[in-house]
């Protein structure tokens, strides 16, 4: 077999040859492209540390392609069929749907955690079309299904590879072939996990139930979750288990954004400084721009990044007073995050359901429209493979200096929401949008404040965070200003769903 053709840096080929040292161990010999079968009991666990632009992805996505060569089939989520003792499996997950669809923009076929938490049941009926798409199984004889319909799916599979998908191009619904979702049972194989930086340690502790052969990528810069005292699960790493990559491949482009970024690593600097060096790249470059205000556009799909729960709750009233919303009702295409599920524990399954749709806490979601039902809302999931549902929702927007929140759509239970036009840099973090607005009076206050995180100013942190979530402008915003929309709200730009998964049952919420 033949090594990966790219240029590697010496760090990067040092980390390849330790991880492909490792997968040997565990019966994946990416140099002679044999497989073994898995041995029980074994555990490797390993993470590629590196700062934004240090190619952790690159590596990632090399790494992916070797083990596809070898034999590796690819786990996302969706449907797998049944096992063998000598079929050896791979999962790319991230732990938010916007971060794993930056990889699958990449190229590299990830999903969430959470969809390999939780594994679909699909109606046997249709799952004999699954089987043989996967080549599994004989082209089956479906009733109310055309042999046209069938070469739809087999056409669309051979493109993009998703089950789901080719039954809707078949014309089914999510709801048509897809029966439930439950907790999954049986291990799987080799887990690479990118944005580890947001593991906590219950997260962590179910990967390694899953995976005897786990990879983390992560960047040691960024936050630390919550709750966690500053401390991410790699931190803990020591010697081999441990590989870190220090060049900055993408400096060499000259991209201003992470010139920035990595300037921040410099002890001496102070906020002041830093600033100035924003206005110095904004001078040169206009992927860098100092503004004294807010782009009420740029909301609807990428929020202002601030650190104050107050600034964050001003900026969404401005947002929305901006727009014109009414005080009673969303618009179509506001922007919410998803704050969580609320349900008890006897709707155990319900939870499933929603969380394996993509509403997991912190997802990015934009409202089209209300639901069928009361208290439901039509929603479009950003980076979900299936973006757009029907939920029991209950939305909640905050007012400045109220204690209670407005709540223009309440279910008894269901998927908690908060609007989303401006998020917290920590809930930012594992996202990635083309411009970013980042709301500096708020990291000037973080620099007053003179916190510190892990040995580093806390305003540092959640400059460099912010600061790189941006892929192709920046915006450093000076003042407490919004400039007007030119344009109405629209949902025009969000693709329509490969498969609509309703959950307007009658035994829904």
């Amino acid at each position: 077999m033949a090594l990966p053709a790219v240029q590697f840096s010496d760090d990067q080929a040092e980390a390849f040859d330790s991880v492909t040292e490792m997968l040997r161990g565990a019966g994946v010999d990416l140099v002679e492209g044999t497989l073994t079968p898995m041995a029980e009991g074994r555990e490797s666990i390993a993470a590629v540390i590196g700062k934004a632009g240090s190619g952790k992805t690159m590596l990632l996505a090399q790494l992916t392609d070797a083990l596809q060569e070898a034999g590796v089939e690819i786990v996302s989520g969706d449907w797998e069929g049944k096992r063998r003792k000598d079929r050896r499996t791979l999962a790319i997950l991230a732990p938010t749907n916007k971060a794993a669809s930056v990889l699958r923009n990449r190229g590299v076929p990830a999903t969430t955690i959470h969809r390999i938490l939780y594994t679909p049941v699909y109606d046997p009926e249709y799952e004999k079309i699954a089987e043989w798409l996967a080549g599994s199984g004989d082209r089956p004889v479906i009733e109310g299904l055309t042999d046209i319909a069938l070469d739809r799916a087999r056409a669309f599979f051979e493109t993009n590879k998703s089950i789901p998908g080719a039954l809707a191009a078949a014309g089914l619904r999510g709801s048509d072939f897809i029966r439930g979702w439950k907790r999954r049972d049986d291990p799987l194989d080799v887990g690479f996990v990118d944005e580890a930086s947001m593991l906590d340690d219950r997260l962590y502790d179910d990967l390694k139930e899953i995976f005897p052969t786990l990879l983390l990528f992560g960047d040691p810069a960024q936050l630390a979750p919550v709750g966690q005292s500053g401390e991410m699960v790699f931190d803990r790493f020591e010697g081999k288990r441990r590989l870190e990559l220090s060049r900055i491949h993408r400096q060499a482009e000259g991209n201003p954004i992470l010139d920035l970024a990595h300037a921040l690593a410099d002890d001496s600097l102070g906020f002041q400084d830093f600033e100035r060096m924003v206005e110095d790249a904004a001078r040169k470059d206009d992927r860098v721009v100092v503004t004294p205000r807010v782009e009420s556009s740029l909301m609807a799909r990428s929020p202002v990044l601030v650190w104050r729960n107050k600034t964050r709750v001003r900026l969404i009233t401005a947002f929305r007073a901006a727009y014109d919303a009414p005080g009673d009702a969303l618009l179509p295409g506001e922007p919410l995050i998803c704050d969580g599920i609320e349900l008890p524990l006897k709707h155990r399954k319900k939870r499933i359901d929603l969380e394996a749709r993509g509403l997991i806490k912190g997802a990015q979601v934009v409202f089209l429209g209300p639901g069928r039902k009361p208290g439901f809302s039509r929603l479009h999931v950003m980076g979900a493979e299936d973006p757009q549902i029907s939920a029991a929702s209950i939305i909640k927007i905050e007012m400045p200096d109220e204690e209670e929140p407005f709540i223009p759509s309440a279910a008894r239970m269901g998927a908690a929401f908060l609007h989303g036009a401006a998020v917290t840099i920590h809930k930012a973090q594992g996202s990635q949008w083309p411009e970013v607005q980042v709301f500096a009076p708020d990291l000037w206050a973080a620099a007053q404040a003179g916190r510190i995180e892990a040995g580093i100013p806390l305003w540092k942190r959640l400059a460099y965070v912010a600061i790189t979530r941006a892929q192709e402008r920046l915006y450093w915003v000076t003042r407490y200003r919004l400039a007007r929309p030119t344009e109405p709200l629209s949902t025009e730009d969000l693709r329509a769903p490969a498969a609509a998964l309703e959950l307007e049952r009658e035994e829904e919420t």
